[in-house]
């Protein structure tokens, strides 16, 4: 099976757990990988047949924009379930890193793995 990808998008959200957090938004990063068979918009050409990754990046802008979790893993579950079960892939992979939040890391995070349940 094929990967779409969406690599290093930054959107800023309200998240966290301490006070200092809820007062200010933060960079998050996000890596999509996502399971979708190409040759069908390969053979058509047609945008219509794609997984198109420009729909998917900004509806989890406007998601992750509006959201005020206080847990990066429930962020994560989230935008994992509205790419199946709105984009209808059979699997994502997805990456959110919180830049600075560790003094002398460059970014911490979770990385999750999820199917469609059939």
């Amino acid at each position: 099976m094929d990967t779409v990808f969406i690599e290093g998008l930054e959107i800023e959200a309200l998240i966290g757990i301490y006070d200092w957090e809820r007062r200010i938004r933060q960079p998050l990063v996000f890596d999509v990988e996502m399971t979708f068979d190409n040759r069908v918009p390969a053979a058509s050409d047609d945008i219509a047949d794609t997984l198109n990754y420009k729909a998917v990046s900004k509806r989890l802008i406007d998601y992750v924009s509006a959201s005020e979790f206080g847990l990066v893993e429930t962020l994560a579950e989230r935008c994992a379930a509205i790419v199946i079960e709105e984009f209808k892939v059979e699997r994502v992979r997805l990456k959110l890193s919180k830049p600075g939040a560790v003094r002398g890391a460059r970014a911490v995070g979770v990385q999750i793995e999820r199917t469609r349940q059939t």
